[in-house]
């Protein structure tokens, strides 16, 4: 068997509309997985399953800070054998400008939500034995820039929270990791000043990263060849990270 084959794997991507999740589908997809994309828009949803090579691909449209969405999807009859969870957004909002609000919008997505989820599918007994789980975090949570303290606590807590599920799952042989990657290109710019963007790109040894790269990553965490790797952050970043 070809340990860096998906052939015969059921895969969930969440926030697989767009960007990073979506090429993560189409290279699932590529080899050899049966693939369920979950996003807010249904239309971006069928756009990106028109990209997928042929199978047998299910998309389920909701919105992950919905509970009725989330005991929906974690109550329907599929079991995984990997779960991608993606899903999330960015904010820069300087600390002395944070209020309730904003925490709650942040972490709402980018943590809670995915808690909810994972929990109820371990409860429900939607994980197939020696799944895989990968929490897409940034590599913001290791750092201290500026403007970032939400975002960056958040993914920092996702992280966490990855290494404790590792240690509670590991008995079932499923493996629980998160990667921590820098910006990465995916069409849609970070703010609207190019020229800044490409004084910053001039800090990353190796350039921006793009979707494929995160995608290469991800397939090879869901993947037999990643068997022997759990509570595991992995940092992709392009070399970002060698000055701090």
């Amino acid at each position: 068997m070809k340990v860096f084959s998906l052939e015969g794997k059921k895969i969930l991507i969440t926030g697989a509309s767009s960007g990073i999740g979506a090429k993560i589908a189409i290279m699932a997809a590529e080899f050899g997985a049966c693939v369920t994309l979950t996003g807010r828009s249904m239309e971006k949803l069928n756009i990106v399953r028109n990209h997928m090579k042929a199978n047998e691909h299910d998309l389920f449209p909701m919105d992950l800070t919905n509970e009725e969405s989330i005991l929906q999807l974690s109550s329907s009859g599929h079991k995984f054998d990997g779960v991608v969870y993606n899903a999330g957004v960015i904010d820069y909002t300087p600390v002395k400008f944070i209020n309730q609000a904003k925490f709650n919008k942040i972490f709402d997505i980018n943590f809670t939500a995915i808690v909810l989820l994972n929990g109820l599918f371990i409860k429900n007994k939607r994980l197939n034995k020696n799944a895989s789980l990968v929490f897409v975090s940034s590599v913001s949570s290791q750092l201290g820039v500026q403007g970032t303290a939400l975002y960056a606590a958040s993914k920092a807590a996702l992280n966490a929270y990855a290494r404790i599920t590792a240690s509670e799952l590991a008995i079932q042989g499923i493996r629980s990791n998160s990667i921590s990657p820098g910006i990465v290109k995916t069409g849609t710019h970070i703010g609207d000043d190019v020229t800044n963007l490409a004084v910053h790109e001039s800090k990353y040894p190796l350039g921006y990263g793009t979707p494929e790269d995160i995608g290469h990553l991800v397939i090879y965490m869901l993947s037999n060849a990643s068997r022997w790797m759990t509570g595991t952050d992995i940092k992709i970043d392009g070399g970002y990270s060698l000055h701090s």
